[in-house]
């Protein structure tokens, strides 16, 4: 057992029912026996035994355990039976703590383990044990396998690591988010700290009947939550372990982000098809290279053999020779442009049978010669040779040993800091009456949907219901053709599928005519509204279980769950937040004008989402969902066409 040799521990006691020793110490029948109380009960037992021995360790003292083994069925009382203690786990491999020296683990573990800047905290007890044996440059703080969670939490752990002066970033591997509120509370330290977060993730947290009436559930997402609160922080998420692994040893060991410099990469070559791949994987992966200046330019093809462009990515294999001048100057003058952020020299670290350490001499040289990070990413990891690597790491450069990964830990690094959150600010009279009216579940009307988003600063395309062909008539006469009709049927909640709807009515014919399909197929009372043109995009509010309201934006229309394109953040939104989602939809193109097209107005549409932020804010926790699909934006303003705003169940 691990805990026997901790050097942070000073005493241990061993209890076992059926042995009177154990690693050549005594052990006792019971937890009862041990003459004192105890900072921490590691607990290997059966199921039914977890729940007793915990009760007799609250009532004893002790201050914590580590459950080792997977608890089912008797989830409840375990934790009943906790008390105040601190619990690691179930189903946990433990933790260890290089401040402290105590390592909680069953198994055996490399000894020493390596010191360093990281918090790690991860659900899944695999990851928890690969991580700590990685050739990388990984150095802990504290690194806990939290199975479970029965009791202690993620936003435990990370509190507790956030308060360590020794830990400068935190890796994360979650299935679940659990005490949210806390959680999210300390993401924002964290950011406020600028100590980076590194998180991948699995599984899912949007659940429930809103997925189904609302189509802004569906689109947002089970991967929603997780989305909007990383975000929110500046939380670096990973796409796999590679990613992940790669984006901590940057984190750990490398230079951070120069204040005042760009955020662009800047990456050198002896490939040029390696060359290309990078340039393929970043701009799919969304990382951006640096822009070189004309001066920048010029001093690289001062340097480089003829028949080499100066650019970025740059190649500069051409003779072989001077190897290190070269790429040293190379190197050099990309890191000298004010676009550059980050400078990394992109080969296939191999072992050189020659003895060559070009490479490595390369590397080492720049770092005298910038402030800016430094890095190697290796194309091809199961060729990179782990004695240079070693050496370029314990210089402070990370070797980031694949393509993308590498590119994606560049990317972190390089990432804009997330932006203070803006004050929550609740209009009392305003959300007092609305409030009254959401609790009763009913879903809003056609008046009292539009007097909601009215209210807060959303305009809606003007419009009426009505219950007979004559006042369908008048109203298609006072709003002025052409319009358009919708069904307002209790229960059609998605009038397209319903064929509920009919656009482009000229005259009074065709909407007489119109009204007598809707109203035999779907009932009397239909909706007439003047008909709007522009980009169709879709508004909405999901609440997620844990996190509660997230407001989105996403492509219109009826391909809206098709397409799937669609941005998520938590509320309240500023203005510069709404932009950002807005520029990230892939339809954001046609915002801008497209094949002849006119441009219509973004800043209508992120006013928009920054209004329904405010209702989200006040309204949030009164609703279910709401869908604004389509929203119509034109030159002058973004027109809700049509709503379904959905109360919560009681």
């Amino acid at each position: 057992m691990e805990a026997l040799r901790s050097p942070g521990v000073e005493r241990v006691h061993l209890v076992s029912p059926t042995r009177a020793s154990a690693y050549d110490r005594p052990c006792v029948p019971s937890l009862a026996e041990v003459p004192e109380p105890v900072d921490l009960v590691l607990l290997g037992v059966p199921d039914k035994a977890v729940a007793p021995t915990l009760a007799l360790a609250s009532e004893r003292g002790d201050a914590g355990a580590v459950i080792f083994g997977p608890v089912h069925g008797v989830k409840d009382d375990v934790v009943a039976a906790a008390g105040d203690m601190a619990i690691v786990g179930g189903g946990c491999m433990g933790f260890v703590d290089t401040t402290t020296g105590v390592r909680a683990i069953g198994y055996l573990e490399r000894d020493p383990l390596t010191t360093g800047p990281i918090g790690l905290i991860t659900h899944s007890g695999s990851v928890f044990s690969a991580l700590l044996r990685t050739r990388r440059a990984l150095g802990f703080t504290l690194a806990v396998s939290s199975g479970q969670e029965l009791v202690t939490t993620t936003a435990d752990y990370l509190e507790y690591m956030l308060s360590l002066p020794q830990t400068e970033v935190v890796g994360l591997v979650l299935e679940t988010m659990r005490d949210a509120p806390r959680l999210e509370a300390a993401l924002a330290d964290a950011a406020e700290r600028d100590i980076p977060v590194c998180a991948l993730t699995v599984g899912t947290s949007i659940h429930g009947k809103a997925l189904v009436d609302a189509h802004s559930g569906a689109i947002a997402g089970s991967d929603a939550a997780w989305e909007a609160l990383f975000a929110a922080y500046g939380v670096h998420r990973c796409s796999d372990l590679d990613d992940l692994t790669d984006s901590l040893e940057t984190f750990a060991i490398g230079r951070r982000h120069v204040p005042g410099s760009g955020r662009g990469i800047a990456t050198a070559h002896d490939s040029g098809a390696e060359r290309v791949l990078v340039a393929d994987v970043a701009e799919r992966l969304g990382v951006r290279f640096a822009s070189l200046s004309e001066a920048t330019l010029a001093r690289l093809a001062a340097a480089l053999d003829a028949g080499l462009a100066p650019m970025n990515p740059l190649d500069v294999w051409g003779r072989g020779a001077d190897t290190v001048e070269l790429f040293t100057e190379c190197l050099s003058a990309l890191a000298d442009d004010a676009d550059t952020g980050v400078v990394a020299l992109a080969v296939d670290l191999v072992e050189e049978y020659d003895g060559d350490e070009s490479f490595a001499v390369v590397l080492e040289t720049m770092l005298t010669r910038t402030d800016k990070p430094v890095a190697a990413v290796s194309h091809v990891t199961s060729a990179v040779d782990q004695r240079v690597a070693q050496r370029l790491r314990a210089s402070g450069i990370p070797v980031l040993e694949g393509t993308a990964s590498g590119l994606r830990a560049l990317g972190h690094l390089m990432a804009e800091p997330a932006r203070p959150r803006p004050a929550i600010r609740v209009d009392a009279e305003r959300q007092a009456s609305w409030t009254a009216r959401l609790a009763s579940g009913e879903p809003l009307a056609v008046a009292e949907w539009t007097s909601l988003l009215g209210d807060y600063g959303m305009p809606v395309v003007p419009g009426e219901s009505v219950d007979s062909a004559l006042a369908a008539v008048a109203a298609g006469e006072r709003w002025g053709y052409p319009v358009v009709l919708k069904s307002d049927a209790d229960g059609v909640h998605h009038k397209t599928e319903a064929d509920g709807v009919r656009l482009g009515l000229q005259d009074s014919a065709a909407v007489a005519a119109a009204y007598a399909d809707l109203a035999a197929r779907l009932g009397p009372r239909v909706v007439v509204q003047r008909q709007a043109s522009g980009v169709e995009v879709a508004l909405g509010i999901v609440r997620d279980p844990l996190l509660g309201p997230l407001v989105m934006v996403a492509a219109g229309g009826v391909l809206v769950e098709l397409v799937a394109d669609r941005a998520v953040a938590l509320p309240p939104l500023d203005g510069e937040t709404a932009s950002e989602m807005v520029s990230s939809l892939r339809v954001a193109a046609l915002l801008d004008g497209y094949r002849g097209s006119a441009p219509v107005r973004r800043g209508a549409l992120a006013d928009a989402l920054v209004a329904l932020g405010q209702l989200a804010v006040e309204l949030g926790d009164q609703l279910a969902a709401v869908d604004l699909n389509p929203v119509m934006v034109g030159p002058d303003s973004a027109y809700v066409v049509d709503a379904l705003i959905l109360p919560r169940d009681r």
